[in-house]
């Protein structure tokens, strides 16, 4: 829906205000990640910003008053799969099958920890600000949670988005390479 609010009007010759903001927005996301991953990796873009924004947007929701589905193992775990087949795909595709297969052959294999890491990281640290936040309100329901709220739905929901893709492109990085 945001999508199609903001690029229903976009314009090449003289664009608004909301357009350059955009525009910025997502050259800067773009470039960050292209710094990480390379050259070789730009193709994998679109699925970083997209898992950001979703889980940015996911864990945003708790400062309306709705559980945040990050708050949901099998919405983790689901992300976590997800990212672990693309650096694995990205693996294959840089290396060939031959290639990929001899990965594992290095001193350690580690292709269940990613996914579990991914996984457990990012629902454990929006379930404990959930917890944190409803004992808050429990205990001094007028003021307070509204500062802890701040913190804990804003900064550490989008903290938490940035983790998870951060360390996604990481993998990806290292796969590629």
């Amino acid at each position: 829906l945001l999508c199609a609010i903001f690029v229903r009007n976009l314009k090449v010759t003289n664009p608004g205000k909301g357009q350059l903001l955009l525009e910025t927005a997502v050259s800067g996301i773009y470039s960050f990640f292209e710094d990480i991953l390379g050259e070789k990796g730009k193709r994998f873009i679109p699925y970083l910003m997209s898992v950001g924004i979703y889980i940015g947007i996911a864990n945003l929701i708790g400062i309306l008053g709705f559980k945040p589905p990050t708050k949901d193992i099998n919405v983790t775990a689901s992300l976590a799969i997800l990212s672990i087949i693309l650096i694995e795909l990205s693996g294959v595709l840089a290396k060939g099958g031959r290639g990929w297969l001899k990965s594992f052959a290095e001193p350690m294999v580690v292709i269940f920890i990613r996914p579990l890491s991914l996984c457990m990281r990012l629902f454990g640290n929006v379930l404990g600000s959930f917890v944190i936040m409803e004992l808050l309100k429990m205990v001094v329901p007028a003021i307070l949670p509204a500062v802890f709220s701040c913190y804990f739905d804003i900064f550490d929901g989008l903290i938490q988005a940035y983790v998870f893709v951060f360390l996604t492109a990481l993998f990806i990085k290292e796969a590629i390479d």
